[in-house]
């Protein structure tokens, strides 16, 4: 439970980072950096979280989880750290794996 709000936490702020790094400030730059994180977070909420508005079945819920990460790790290899990309990816699977198996058990 612990590793799964870490590993959500820093995949938002791994986009937030990519927004602020990769665009020129202030105009696109803010733009990114609060509307990637927060698109994500949109995103999650509407087809992911427990509490969802839209009823999604488990290939759906694994779908947006696994593009969401995507998302995250190829930030970071946009920005020059492939290896802080690979291992965030790793640890989520993992962290999304344990989830899953605890959600249909």
């Amino acid at each position: 439970m612990v590793l799964r709000v870490l590993v959500c936490a820093f995949g938002l702020l791994s986009l937030a980072y990519w927004g602020y790094l990769a665009w020129p400030f202030p105009f696109p730059g803010v733009l990114f950096m609060v509307g990637a994180p927060l698109f994500a977070a949109v995103v999650w909420f509407l087809f992911r979280s427990p509490r969802s508005p839209i009823d999604t079945d488990v290939v759906g819920k694994v779908v947006v989880e696994t593009a969401l990460v995507i998302a995250a790790g190829g930030a970071w290899l946009s920005l020059g750290h492939p290896v802080v990309g690979l291992v965030f990816v790793l640890v989520a699977a993992l962290s999304g794996v344990v989830a899953f198996r605890r959600e249909t058990a």
